[in-house]
């Protein structure tokens, strides 16, 4: 992590001094920065720390960030430790963030009390935020987790079901694969839509992204960056694939500078993977080819064995789909 330290007194950067020695932190004393201007360093903190630890009062702490908080996804963690290094108070971004886990670190590290007041963790319960924190989903709805995380608070049943049934049952929950009934779920899944039985307005349901599919693709010299990316939407939705769930795109070295394929990975926000001309070949004879795709690029196929060389399962065969071929891979875990 990328931690900003900031000390307003002596006695403050004595503690900093202990937490800079055993994590990679940068101290912003105001014993030894000229002109310093708490408002300022905490601006440009809050744009480029995953963390900041005031070692300052409370009240302090909480006017300086009050200006630059953005949203629960993309705020960094924030501590407060008091001038004696008595208290670690978690302040803001406590799952996401990683806030709690962080002031149970410097707490430890300087024998203070931690203090965590979020209701899930001091119940021992597992909010669904930090299930997708620590299994790199992505979360549908971040009203929704808060939702489900009030019910859980308020002792409501919640279940849990893993698609692929990869994560265990996590604390607080119930197997949703076991009742009959389900009044609200945490359901974790590739999926654009979740089963029907899901789909009822008397249930709260809260979707959890893997990242798990592969795009294989191939396609003509020049292709419009507007069609590719409106195409694979299409193809997705067709085969209730979420957008969100992809985690890369596939293809020969000869399209690694495809426009249309570089912007739709930015479109998804994720890489692209290149497979060179032999690496293809010892793998596409597996699939049906094209002559016509062996004389202009030096292999038959591209799509399908693109995905296979991700080490991805094949959920479609090779789609055409007018001067481009795609095919949807899911990865092996």
């Amino acid at each position: 992590m990328n931690i900003g330290v900031i000390s307003v007194t002596k006695q403050g950067d004595k503690i900093a001094d202990k937490v800079i020695d055993f994590m990679a932190a940068t101290l912003y004393s105001k014993s030894t920065i000229s002109n310093f201007n708490l408002m300022n360093i905490t601006k440009e903190l809050m744009e480029k720390c995953d963390a900041i630890i005031f070692i300052a009062s409370t009240g302090i702490a909480v006017r300086a960030v009050a200006p630059y908080l953005k949203n629960k996804a993309v705020d960094p963690a924030v501590l407060v430790v008091d001038c004696s290094g008595n208290f670690v108070i978690s302040l803001l971004s406590g799952h996401l963030g990683g806030a709690n886990e962080l002031a149970l670190r410097v707490a430890d590290l300087i024998k203070a009390q931690p203090v965590i007041t979020t209701a899930t963790d001091n119940l021992g319960l597992t909010a669904p935020d930090m299930i997708a924190k620590d299994n790199n989903l992505i979360i549908e709805d971040l009203k929704k987790a808060k939702i489900i995380a009030a019910k859980m608070v308020e002792g409501q049943t919640v279940a849990f079901i893993d698609e692929k049934k990869l994560l265990a049952v996590p604390k607080g929950y119930v197997d949703g694969e076991k009742l009959l009934t389900v009044p609200n779920i945490v359901y974790v899944t590739n999926k654009l839509n979740l089963p029907e039985k899901f789909i009822d307005s008397s249930i709260e349901a809260l979707k959890l992204i893997r990242r798990d599919i592969i795009l294989g693709i191939g396609c003509r010299k020049d292709y419009n960056s507007d069609k590719m990316r409106k195409t694979i939407i299409e193809a997705l939705v067709k085969e209730n694939i979420d957008r969100r769930s992809v985690k890369a795109i596939a293809t020969v070295e000869i399209k690694k500078e495809e426009r249309a394929i570089i912007e739709l990975a930015e479109f998804l926000n994720c890489p692209i993977s290149i497979f060179t001309v032999d690496e293809i070949k010892k793998v596409q004879h597996k699939y049906e080819g094209s002559d016509f795709v062996e004389k202009t690029i030096g292999v038959r196929a591209v799509c399908e064995p693109a995905v296979e060389l991700s080490k991805g399962r094949l959920l479609t065969g090779k789609l055409s789909l007018g001067g481009m071929t795609l095919c949807i891979g899911e990865e092996i875990l």
